[in-house]
């Protein structure tokens, strides 16, 4: 029998329906991180410097660098229609097209052929302080985990709900307290509601259900062979977010399931503080050349490897924590999301307004204080779903309950159901319905799923992942080539990126002081003060 919606959820959503509060739904912010490899047209790793022609990958806010100077990240301004940040994104995967010249961006988050791990290209930011300390944490991240593992590619979804509803709401639920402490403990009730539910956003939008074999460089796997070059699992969906992609084991419980910010906070910067003997015992400079940050299990709080943030813009070198510590939290990041293949952008529209409707339903929803126990059972979940999510009959765990994996994304699908009808009220269609829609027929119907579709196509390419992702690359670079920016569009981006190089030469040129001192300073501002003072 379905759980009946949460009275917290029906109140909020009955006092969002009012027309003088519905408006607050569209203010507030999305934007998108898609990050992409630059590929040669054979498909290999394309090692040369990050093109100047993009500008700055300091400065640039639209156009960076992630881990290599081969990893583009794509950045969109934060708007209040994500349809408006997907024609951002689009614009500039066509500006960078023009820039590319025989180079094509990656269509897929597991890599492409990539050389020896010697050759793998770590970032550059230049020779600013700033550029630099970017750059040793990069190479401390290839010493910690390898440069292969980094060259894996995602979207991050960054979303955030008007100021003014979280305050509306504190006022009607009569919370005391600080507009900003309701606001930010709010964000946490979501991410806690986030891990109970993520298992689901694996299952309808994984993507990732097969890689290289060379990707593991020898490594021990249990993945089956589809071909000579490709290992995979039949029922997977995302690999990426596996124990086999993006993971270390050196974090493991390091951010134990939290009840409040400050528990979030103080655990990362413990973390950053707390020395791992084998880091001990690579040092922190080699050659008179820093190497890694410090010694500690993390360099800085970014290392975590979380599906999900609480996050605040932050000012030039500041820590991540400093700024949540002193603002509060200001929008949540989702780092799950696998690249489809399939869509030019990594992302469609139709997937984007079914995580707004997720997302508000995780804010509204009553999220009960998490434990250990709990927060064993979703990464449980959570592992199940992106090694076996396809797989037949397949349970997980509620409350220590089995419960099958389609039953319980069903009913969950039922209950976000009047979250995503609000929303088409307040923007007057069925844009989000229509996803609703589209996402019941995955549970109903496996095969339709992201990650069967990969599985499917990679097997007419042979069975070769590698032929699949090159073709599909290939696809999708003719389709912007065809759409070059208008001439508007491509100043805008020329603009850009000759302030952005600009700034990093006066960045460069003014700076004073030596890199040593800056970066022991920089390590001396631990959280863990900030955070007592609160």
């Amino acid at each position: 029998m379905n759980k009946p919606v949460s009275d917290l959820l029906k109140c909020r959503l009955a006092l969002l329906a009012s027309p003088a509060h519905r408006p607050l739904l569209s203010k507030g912010l999305r934007g998108i991180e898609r990050e992409t490899l630059r590929v040669n047209g054979d498909g290999s790793l394309n090692i040369t410097a990050h093109p100047r022609a993009l500008g700055s990958a300091l400065t640039n806010p639209l156009i960076t660098t992630d881990y290599s100077e081969s990893l583009l990240e794509f950045i969109t301004p934060a708007e209040p229609d994500i349809a408006i940040a997907l024609e951002k994104l689009d614009a500039i995967h066509r500006f960078a097209y023009t820039e590319l010249g025989e180079q094509m961006l990656w269509s897929q988050s597991m890599p492409c052929r990539l050389p020896s791990e010697a050759e793998i290209p770590i970032a550059w930011y230049g020779t600013s302080h700033i550029g630099m300390i970017k750059h040793v944490y990069r190479r401390g991240l290839a010493l910690r985990y390898g440069k292969s593992m980094q060259c894996i590619a995602g979207i991050h979804y960054n979303y955030s709900l008007s100021e003014d509803l979280w305050k509306l709401l504190q006022a009607e639920e009569k919370t005391p307290g600080e507009a900003q402490d309701f606001q930010s403990e709010s964000y946490v009730a979501l991410i806690r509601n986030f891990h109970r539910y993520s298992w689901l956003l694996m299952y309808l939008f994984g993507a990732s259900p097969a890689l290289s074999t060379e990707f593991l460089r020898g490594r021990a796997h249990q993945l089956e062979s589809m071909s000579a070059d490709t290992l995979y699992l039949p029922y997977a969906t995302s690999l990426r977010m596996s124990d086999l992609g993006y993971q270390n084991n050196a974090q493991d419980g390091l951010v134990p399931p939290y009840n409040s910010l400050l528990e979030y906070m103080s655990s990362l910067s413990r973390a950053v503080r707390q020395p791992y003997p084998p880091y001990e015992a690579l040092g922190t400079q080699r050659d008179g050349e820093w190497i890694q940050i410090n010694t500690s299990v993390l360099q800085i709080e970014n290392e975590f490897y979380a599906t999900i943030r609480p996050k605040r813009v932050i000012r030039s070198g500041e820590r991540p924590v400093e700024a949540l510590c002193s603002r509060g939290v200001q929008y949540i990041e989702v780092r799950c999301m696998d690249v489809d293949p399939f869509e030019p952008l990594g992302i469609s529209l139709e997937t984007s307004r079914f995580l707004d409707a997720f997302l508000l339903f995780c804010a509204l929803q009553d999220s009960p204080l998490t434990n250990d126990a709990e927060g064993h059972e979703n990464n449980e979940n959570f592992a199940l779903t992106v090694k076996q999510g396809r797989r037949p009959e397949l349970a997980l765990r509620r409350g220590g309950e089995k419960v099958s994996l389609q039953a319980w994304g069903l009913e969950l699908l039922e209950k976000i159901a009047p979250v995503a009808a609000l929303l088409d009220e307040q923007r007057g269609d069925t844009v989000h319905a229509t996803s609703m829609h589209a996402q019941t027929e995955k549970l109903l119907h496996p095969e339709q799923t992201p990650s069967a579709h990969v599985l499917e196509a990679i097997r007419a390419e042979g069975g070769s992942f590698a032929n699949f992702a090159l073709k599909q690359s290939k696809l999708l670079a003719d389709q912007f080539r065809a759409r070059p920016p208008s001439t508007q569009e491509a100043e805008y981006f020329h603009h850009l990126t000759r302030t952005s190089l600009a700034e990093q030469d006066e960045m460069e040129t003014s700076q004073i002081g030596d890199f040593d001192q800056f970066i022991t300073d920089y390590r001396s501002r631990t959280s863990s003060q900030i955070c007592c003072d609160k």
